[in-house]
């Protein structure tokens, strides 16, 4: 393996922090990714669904889909909004592929109501 089997793109605010992070090997790898809601007025709901805007542009830049993610890692500022977050996540999420997920809650920067962290299956030979 080389330095050429990881691509890198970086945090915009944050250059020596990346946001996504593609692993490629024979036979396939992943894509590593994590995103919060662009508008940070929203409630949990809509920051959700933000964040998983972002993170369908990253899937598609890829050439992947929301089927390809094997693992999420959710974290809230307030565990509570656990029921407004899988309303918006299920209508996101198709039917029968949802990742392994945790859900924790963390004190996070200001506005940021959640952060989705994912990792994505590449098929073999991508």
């Amino acid at each position: 393996m080389t330095a050429s089997d990881i691509k890198r793109i970086p945090n915009k605010a944050l250059p020596s922090k990346s946001a996504v992070a593609i692993y490629r090997f024979p036979g396939g790898g992943f894509l590593w990714a994590v995103a919060t809601s662009p508008d940070k007025t929203l409630d949990i709901a809509g920051q959700t669904l933000g964040a998983l805007g972002v993170l369908d542009g990253y899937l598609k830049d890829a050439g992947l889909d929301r089927t390809r993610i094997v693992k999420a890692e959710i974290v809230v500022t307030d565990h509570d909004n656990k029921p407004d977050f899988d309303r918006a996540w299920a209508s996101w999420m198709p039917d029968g592929h949802g990742p392994v997920r945790s859900f924790v809650q963390s004190a996070m920067p200001a506005g940021d109501l959640v952060e989705i962290i994912i990792t994505a299956a590449l098929p073999g030979g991508a």
